[in-house]
């Protein structure tokens, strides 16, 4: 999946970012990461999101290997916690039901030990998970765990950028990227504070609120998009899509990549045959971002030439 390289026009590759040799996935010799190359190469990148342990463990794995056959370029995985504040009712069901199964973050853990993908991985999870994990409070035991089981960056929440010294620091030292969600009411100081702390992908919520399918997307995405256009980070729109059609708006406002993960979750909790289904959604999904990506080249070939002075 990532063998071609579809960058946008002007897309230059960065110095490789330092991290641990420790992963099943080696740092890119191109770009910064493993998640920067996924969606420069994969332009427009389909990242998409399950919960770990819904139903089960085992189901995961099936579900995760569906979806990178069915053509995503990134793969979210949630580490279930008891209080998430950021997730809407589809979400929240999903961690009450991978709870109740008996997912711990060790069993995380190994599910992703267990896992081979194209996409590379990431964790998305709440603070205190990682600040846990260890013997003590301190949140480099969980950092050092995920670069051994092979995840390539960790997204946190609940965790405000200018907070987010010691995760950034283990981040570093062990080559995982910290991805950071961008509201759309942030701007100004506080916009350039996280987006200088962002590697891997800016993650840009869609709409104000929680998690959850819509039915169409929001203005202020466009908004969104257009504010964060000066940054030089791939930019991936989450909160909302659902649709082929929401994917392909997103990338012509401007989007790197679509995050998707209710529609997903509502396959996995309602349907017969979840494997096949989410794999067929991902078809759709990428084919909807590829089709809003040829109206963008179509629209940059036939704007007229700059007048010579």
């Amino acid at each position: 999946m990532s063998g071609e390289d579809r960058r946008p026009e002007g897309g230059e590759p960065r110095e490789t970012r330092a991290g641990s040799d420790g992963g099943k996935r080696s740092a890119s010799t191109e770009y910064d990461s493993d998640i920067e190359a996924a969606i420069r190469q994969n332009y427009p990148a389909l990242i998409t999101y399950l919960t770990a342990g819904d139903p089960s463990l085992e189901d995961t794995k099936a579900y995760v290997e569906a979806l990178d056959r069915g053509g995503s370029d990134l793969i979210e995985l949630g580490l279930p916690f008891s209080e998430p504040i950021a997730e809407g009712p589809t979400i929240q069901a999903a961690i009450n039901r991978a709870l109740d199964a008996g997912t711990t973050p060790e069993g995380f853990f190994e599910l992703v030990d267990d896992l081979e993908t194209d996409a590379p991985l990431l964790v998305m999870t709440y603070y205190n998970m990682i600040l846990q994990y260890g013997p003590e409070p301190d949140v480099r035991p969980f950092v050092e765990r995920a670069a051994e089981s092979g995840l390539s960056g960790i997204i946190v929440p609940d965790l405000p950028a200018e907070e987010s010294g010691p995760l950034r620091e283990a981040c570093d030292e062990h080559g995982l990227d910290l991805v950071f969600i961008i509201a759309p009411t942030t701007e100004g100081e506080r916009l350039d504070g996280i987006m200088s702390q962002v590697s891997g992908f800016a993650y840009v919520q869609a709409r104000l609120g929680t998690t959850g399918a819509r039915a169409d997307v929001s203005s202020a995405t466009h908004d969104s998009l257009a504010r964060l256009s000066d940054y030089d980070v791939p930019k991936a729109v989450g909160f909302g899509v659902s649709e082929g059609d929401h994917a392909a708006e997103i990338i012509e406002a401007g989007a790197d990549g679509v995050i998707v993960g209710s529609a997903l979750i509502d396959i996995v909790a309602s349907n017969d045959n979840p494997a096949a289904d989410l794999e067929a959604k991902a078809e759709e999904l990428k084919r909807g971002a590829v089709r809003g990506s040829e109206t963008v080249t179509n629209d940059t070939e036939d704007a007229p030439e700059p007048e010579q002075p």
